[in-house]
């Protein structure tokens, strides 16, 4: 555990994001943020806004190096693995058909009191290996979804 002043304040765009989900899931999105960093509180952050809230954790900002991320939810929010597939899951918590990923729903504040939340957590940091060791920068970045516009060409006029 962290000392409260290492603690990281959630990002003001974080909050502004989470205004759109109730605010039980808002409270458990960023309950969960906080055990996560206080595993790691040099873990880089990325924020994205698109269909859903997503924050990613890492060590240098590449997705190669992210351990873990929350993503939210009308009714639950999830904690997600990159390399899930791949983790010891002695509780069968972990749930996902995928290569790769797999996640844990959690639906109450309660729910994150559980010691694996932190086992699954540790072993995810452990599966980065170098970057994990190396550390990370501990910085905030928050991105937003943009539909990207396709400039449509003009027809060709046809050869006489």
């Amino acid at each position: 555990m962290t000392s409260p002043l290492k603690r990281r304040p959630p990002d003001p765009q974080l909050l502004s994001f989470l205004t759109g989900y109730d605010r039980t899931i808002a409270d458990l999105a960023l309950a969960l943020r906080e055990i996560i960093l206080e595993e790691r509180p040099d873990a880089s952050e990325s924020i994205y806004r698109v269909y859903t809230i997503a924050i990613w954790f890492g060590f240098s900002g590449k997705m190669k190096d992210m351990f873990c991320y929350i993503t939210t939810h009308a009714g639950h929010i999830n904690l997600g693995f990159p390399r899930g597939a791949t983790l010891s899951d002695p509780n069968r918590m972990l749930q996902g058909e995928g290569k790769a990923i797999r996640h844990i729903q959690f639906k109450g504040l309660s729910e994150l009191e559980r010691p694996f939340v932190r086992r699954y957590n540790q072993a995810a940091i452990e599966q980065v290996g170098t970057a994990a060791a190396a550390g990370g920068t501990g910085k905030t970045v928050v991105k937003t979804g943009q539909t990207v516009v396709k400039k449509q060409r003009k027809p060709r006029r046809a050869k006489p």
